[in-house]
């Protein structure tokens, strides 16, 4: 799936979110049980061609020129709703930058089946509007590329879904797993 993206008026999107939510396993509901930490990752690696030129996610909160902030890391899923966001000003990524590949990597290591109500999704940051949503569940992989925004000859952008699995808990260890999604 491809999905130029646009405002409900047409318009080109000047902003997007990526958007990561998650809820810990519980044990022994019955007895009072506990959650255990799950830990999940949101990121967004940015590419001029092939090459990896910035990421944003956890441990580095903000893209070199500042376009992409990721909003602060849950190190348990607790809460409702959205957990982790990547704000991506589109204004602002520099012209090199040719792809931004979202993905999600569970850090402890646990399986998307081990995970309850676990999802990411792409909004317009605008509107708040949903683009596009995937259900993270009954799978034995610890990470999701979910999909790559890329540049258009006249200067916006297309989403690209990808929703492909892969075996990482951090993105440094995703990162030469995307590549082969770059085009």
């Amino acid at each position: 799936m491809s999905v130029t993206l646009r405002g409900n008026t047409g318009t080109r999107l000047d902003h997007v979110t990526m958007a990561l939510g998650w809820d810990p396993v519980r044990r022994g509901r019955w007895f009072g049980g506990r959650a255990r930490d799950i830990d999940m990752n949101a990121a967004a690696l940015l590419f001029s061609g092939e090459q990896l030129i910035d990421a944003v996610y956890h441990e580095r909160l903000t893209s070199t020129d500042g376009s992409i902030r990721h909003l602060g890391d849950s190190v348990n899923g607790e809460g409702k709703g959205d957990n982790e966001l990547i704000a991506v000003d589109l204004t602002r990524l520099p012209l090199q930058v040719t792809a931004v590949i979202f993905l999600v990597t569970c850090y402890t290591g646990h399986s998307f089946a081990e995970i309850e109500n676990a999802f990411c999704r792409l909004v317009d940051g605008g509107s708040g509007t949903e683009i596009v949503r995937y259900e993270l569940h009954g799978e034995s992989h610890t990470g999701l590329v979910m999909g790559a925004m890329r540049r258009t000859d006249d200067g916006g952008w297309t989403y690209h879904e990808i929703d492909a699995g892969i075996t990482a808990r951090h993105p440094a260890e995703a990162a030469p797993q995307v590549r082969q999604y770059l085009y």
